[in-house]
């Protein structure tokens, strides 16, 4: 950071640490705990696929790696947004092997040199009344914030389910504080 990035005060962003993801099944604990919402044993990662022969490498090594110790099925599917997204199921639940594959996914195009592309990574949970819960991690910020989408309706989100969640994991994970950066992953696969 320059000194005039200090008279106006600009930050460096502070970038990922995907690290953190390991930190999500102690999370997991918590949220049931204090919330009854229980993890359901998927992952996803979301990213921006670029065209070529070098992506569909790529996504070969990760079918690979994670195909090599029998871990469980992945998925590829895009959203109506234009992302893909590597879908993680574990069966039978295991939150930390959803997390720990996510992490090789993302560790993977990272040093594949795809890392611009990277949006997010989520966990998702489910509660009382089927109502859906994801711990969302944004690859470009290294935060995480709850995304609840509302049982039954168009598009609206359980604002509150989400503060409370932020809340009750601030000391465990880093949240984003931004509240505008929470962005909806309307039916995300892997949600």
């Amino acid at each position: 950071m320059g000194l005039l990035d200090a008279v106006f005060g600009r930050r460096k962003p502070v970038g990922p640490n995907l690290d953190s993801l390991f930190a999500v099944p102690s999370a997991a604990i918590t949220v049931q705990a204090a919330l009854d919402f229980t993890p359901t044993g998927r992952a996803a990662v979301a990213f921006r696929a670029p065209e070529g022969r070098a992506f569909a490498e790529i996504e070969a090594d990760v079918r690979a790696l994670l195909d090599a110790d029998a871990g469980p099925p992945v998925d590829i599917a895009e959203d109506r947004f234009g992302y893909d997204w590597v879908v993680l199921a574990t069966d039978p639940v295991d939150v930390v092997t959803a997390v720990t594959d996510a992490h090789a996914v993302n560790v993977s195009l990272v040093e594949a040199g795809f890392g611009p592309q990277l949006l997010c990574s989520l966990v998702s949970f489910r509660g009382p009344d089927d109502q859906q819960l994801a711990l969302v991690y944004l690859f470009k910020a290294g935060t995480f914030y709850p995304f609840a989408p509302t049982q039954g309706s168009d598009e609206q989100r359980n604002n509150v389910l989400e503060i409370q969640v932020r809340d009750l994991l601030e000391g465990e994970l880093p949240m984003e504080k931004n509240l505008g950066r929470w962005f909806a992953v309307w039916n995300a696969p892997g949600l």
